[in-house]
């Protein structure tokens, strides 16, 4: 167990201050550049993160595992046969990718999107192609060594420097517009991650105890062997990512097409867009740092437990990754549903988009389970139906953002429905098949726990939040309601022990409850 936790809390702790700095950004991004900057931005940022998938491949979980295993038999010529392939591999998808992207962003810009300022965000996102081809190498390798810090340093850095760079690359360019303002938030972002790339070069120079330069044309030659088994991992893992990214591609271009069909301008369309997707869906995933740090942990414990043939073990590891995850979403739907006003006006100094957090928060809390089930479809050796399930739902999620975002009578918010059928659908269909396959049965007493702690939690906060005295001012009211609902909630949560001793020993300043664990 200690494993397991101890590498959940180090990915959790990492998480958390990425995320926070993610926000710091996003807040950032939207004071410089508005609500129609942040649309164009949004806008793009699929196509940013459908170009990262393509030049990853799903290398770095591949490049992870295969260095781990040669590491354990002291394989240096393997280490580094696994690393020429991997950037052989990574050089060639960039050198095919890179052109191609340039060629297509005209084309793009006046036929798929509605907004054709969208063109110069989408040129701003073509450096990043060479650029993630070598670090998604070199983060691959460190973790196969299992040196974490360098991995979260670098997403570190990445953000620091990309917050640094927002007001340089955007203030000098919105004189000549938003679309120019966009492009220099996005140009901050590639070179966030130039300089993560810079970290990891420096930190691989450093600490390397191979010479890649020392017959590399060699290792490419001798590599076919290496190449399968990195590709018969990679493929399975970059097909969901891969389905999600594409989905996220097209997203704003049904959105704006189902919106165009309602009778709404293309202006308010991008403003609307950039506040659902902008605004209102990285407050809603917020907390998923927690359950991708689960997922992440879950993948080699849960293979683990299934080599060494401990069935048990398995579905403890799931109940156990379930109710982490369901007392994190069960916190976030009360918060967000409770406070998504003010917490949208004093990150983004505006509330207009509260409404799609209090829609959606509910529907949420199913997204929080989403993740570790996937890892644990993974680790069972079942990524070609967690995929399956991915395109699923992106299927039902884009065919739904057409029919109810092309509604007069709902416009954007047909979009944000249509996200929270898609999240609810992936969901189920992830935990059937987990269900299947290992006999897993849902403890229902957890749940019924957690609705309790939820329903309660979520009354007393509204009750002081919607009641405010005339004499404290209401943004300290509002911060007291908050640290009241959250204590109230995790009272509830240690009451009913849906959050275990031996869970919370691993987390800093906690460890002197190992005693107390011992001697029980």
């Amino acid at each position: 167990m200690s494993k397991f936790l101890q590498g959940t809390i180090i990915l959790i702790i990492a998480g958390l201050i990425t995320k926070m700095l993610g926000f710091m950004n996003r807040i950032v991004v939207a004071r410089m550049i508005g609500d129609e900057g942040v649309g164009l931005y949004m806008m793009a940022v699929p196509t940013l993160v459908l170009a990262i998938t393509v030049t990853q491949m799903g290398l770095p979980v591949a490049i992870s595992k295969l260095v781990a295993e040669a590491e354990a038999a002291g394989d240096r010529q393997r280490v580094k046969k696994i690393l020429v392939v991997s950037l052989a591999t990574t050089g060639v998808l960039s050198l095919l990718f890179l052109p191609a992207l340039l060629a297509a962003t005209p084309w793009l810009s006046r036929t798929m999107f509605t907004d054709p300022r969208i063109y110069y965000p989408l040129l701003a996102v073509a450096p990043i192609v060479p650029i993630v081809a070598i670090s998604s190498v070199l983060r691959g390798y460190f973790q196969g060594r299992q040196q974490m810090k360098p991995y979260a340093y670098s997403l570190l850095i990445e953000q620091i420097v990309r917050i640094s760079l927002i007001a340089l690359c955007t203030k000098p360019l919105l004189p000549y517009g938003v679309e120019y303002a966009a492009a220099g938030a996005m140009a901050a972002s590639v070179l966030g991650e130039l300089a993560a790339l810079l970290y990891l070069l420096f930190l691989f120079q450093l600490k390397k105890s191979i010479r890649l330069r020392t017959k590399f044309f060699h290792s490419i030659h001798a590599g076919k062997d290496t190449f399968i088994r990195l590709m018969r991992i990679a493929l399975p893992t970059t097909g969901g990512r891969l389905i999600g990214s594409l989905s996220w591609f097209f997203e704003p271009i049904v959105v704006a097409n189902s919106l165009a069909l309602a009778g709404i301008a293309a202006s308010a369309t991008t403003k609307q867009y950039g506040q659902l997707v902008g605004y209102a869906l990285p407050l809603l995933t917020l907390p998923s740092f927690i359950t991708y740090a689960l997922a992440t942990a879950l993948v080699p414990a849960i293979s683990e437990a299934v080599a060494q043939n401990k069935p048990l073990l398995v579905q403890y590891r799931i109940a156990q990754a379930m109710r982490l995850s369901l007392v994190t979403g069960g916190l976030s739907a009360v918060v967000l549903y409770l406070f998504a006003e003010p917490l949208m006006r004093w990150m983004y100094g505006t509330g207009e988009a509260a409404i799609f957090i209090q829609v959606m928060a509910p529907f949420f809390l199913f997204y929080y389970f989403q993740g570790p089930l996937q890892a644990v479809l993974q680790g069972l050796d079942l990524a070609n139906v967690a995929m399956t399930n991915s395109l699923i739902g992106a299927a039902v999620k884009l065919a739904c953002i057409f029919v109810l975002a092309s509604r007069p009578s709902l416009g954007i918010m047909g979009a944000a429905l249509a996200t929270s059928v898609s999240t609810v659908l992936v969901t189920l269909l992830h935990f059937a098949a987990v269900a299947k396959a290992t006999s897993f049965v849902v403890d229902a007493r957890d749940y019924v726990k957690a609705g309790i702690a939820i329903i309660a939690a979520g009354a007393a906060g509204g009750l002081l939040f919607y009641h405010p005295p005339a004499s404290v001012p209401p943004s300290f009211w509002t911060l007291l309601a908050m640290a009241a609902t959250i204590l109230l909630y995790s009272g509830f949560l240690i009451a009913f022990q849906l959050i275990r001793r031996e869970e919370l020993i691993y987390l800093p300043g906690l460890g002197w409850l190992a005693g107390k664990t011992k001697r029980k």
